[in-house]
């Protein structure tokens, strides 16, 4: 039984393929970029750096205004042919305090970002290594992990790839008593992913599995109420069979009963995911990677969505609304609040520059209560980086930080760029 009131709630999409980037141009200014825009550390994809921050690792930042984060790739070990990935510690101005390098048997490519508990101590899940006798991958199936507040690592719980899930891709939320709550995006009894529970000892429990059918498949994250209950997005399935569905908004109570609370499709959106967020009425919020009203899009561009606690969903904004999709398109990576209710978040395509391989770069947006949109930035693919995959955070003075998966040193990875953590002063 979990603990009735959650220590925190996570944030993470569904592993989301970039192409090469085309040769990048300067950054030059537009009028949607009123803010100031900074480039706090571009990765350059040596063995003391990280590289390519993409999936749904959202940054942590601490009242001493540190950043803390993951990059898929990087770092000293190698898994395979490819490296391992990393954890880091930044302070303020982007320089790095620790890097943590996974190894393979500690985890391997760590793409759910970390939540950061009251004594300083992170948690996080890594897509694949972990238990390398896993059947089901050589690489491993995953794990869980804690790091220390000095970046030393000790590994929770190993996936084995069977009914315990495999492939964990999103970030976990901590209650009060100390357990840990994620996804894995596949497995579980049926295949198609579970939600688990961690205990402080390291004790795995399978809490659901999906079958593929109304109630979802592929699960991307959760989140926790007051009450202790939990609530997520299966990014297809419901309804139609998995693939051919077009994805759920969930709820499992404290006694593990699961309920389908919203089916998406078409115009109201379709394919969520991305963590939700929850505010202090029950309102939940969240983005469809497709659907939407735009008809630039052959599955529509995406959508920005509220559910209410009775369980009516509005659309709050659809992407490409605007000629060339300049206001983004593909939204991902999850949405931040602030304390006037507008919310932030990011699309990995659409904006202003035409240098990406899917045309353009992306934006860092603002939604307003009246759903009114603005661009705070549109990324060139030069050295502001490009493709942010991730959501944003805020700080009490307004700011805006994430990362973006490509662009910054262009020379790393060329031409394509490594990625880089930003900052959007008001």
């Amino acid at each position: 039984m979990r603990s009735k009131k959650p220590f925190s709630a996570g944030k993470p999409t569904f592993g989301i393929f970039i192409a090469l980037l085309l040769l990048a141009s300067a950054i030059v200014p537009t009028q949607a970029q009123a803010r100031k825009f900074k480039v706090l550390h571009a990765f350059h994809g040596s063995p003391t750096d990280g590289y390519f921050p993409g999936g749904q690792g959202w940054l942590v930042r601490d009242a001493a205004g540190n950043l803390y984060g993951t990059a898929g790739s990087g770092g000293k070990g190698t898994c395979g042919t490819s490296t391992c990935g990393t954890a880091f510690k930044m302070d303020r101005t982007g320089k790095e305090i620790w890097l943590h390098s996974f190894n393979g048997k500690d985890g391997m490519g760590p793409s759910g970002g970390l939540l950061r508990d009251a004594a300083g101590n992170l948690y996080g899940t890594t897509f694949e290594g972990g238990d390398l006798r896993c059947k089901l991958d050589s690489l491993g199936c995953g794990a869980v992990f804690e790091l220390d507040p000095s970046g030393k690592e000790t590994v929770l719980y190993r996936f084995k790839g069977m009914t315990d899930g495999l492939f964990p891709d999103s970030p976990v939320v901590q209650d009060a008593s100390g357990n840990l709550y994620g996804t894995t995006e596949v497995g579980g009894s049926s295949g198609f992913g579970n939600v688990f529970e961690v205990d402080k000892d390291g004790k795995e429990k399978s809490l659901y599995s999906f079958t593929g059918h109304k109630d979802g498949c592929y699960p991307v994250g959760v989140i926790l109420d007051s009450a202790g209950n939990l609530y997520g997005v299966a990014a297809q399935g419901g309804s139609a069979f998995c693939n051919r569905g077009q994805g759920v908004l969930f709820k499992l109570d404290t006694k593990d009963n699961f309920s389908v609370l919203y089916t998406f499709g078409g115009e109201r959106g379709s394919v969520p995911d991305s963590p939700l967020l929850l505010d202090a009425e029950g309102n939940l919020y969240g983005e469809t990677a497709y659907g939407g009203s735009s008809t630039d899009c052959p599955s529509g561009c995406g959508a920005v969505f509220q559910l209410s606690p009775g369980g009516v969903e509005t659309v709050l904004y659809s992407f490409c609304s605007l000629s060339n999709c300049v206001d983004g398109e593909r939204p991902g990576g999850g949405l931040s609040r602030d304390g006037a209710g507008n919310l932030y978040g990011t699309t990995i395509f659409g904006g202003s520059y035409r240098n990406c391989s899917q045309d353009s770069c992306g934006v860092v947006f603002k939604l307003d209560t009246s759903g009114k949109e603005t661009v705070l930035h549109s990324f060139t693919a030069g050295k502001d980086g490009a493709n942010p995959e991730q959501g944003v955070i805020l700080d009490s003075s307004g700011a805006v930080y994430g990362m973006t998966y490509m662009g910054g040193e262009l020379s790393c990875e060329p031409p394509s760029g490594c990625g880089v953590v930003f900052k959007i002063s008001p």
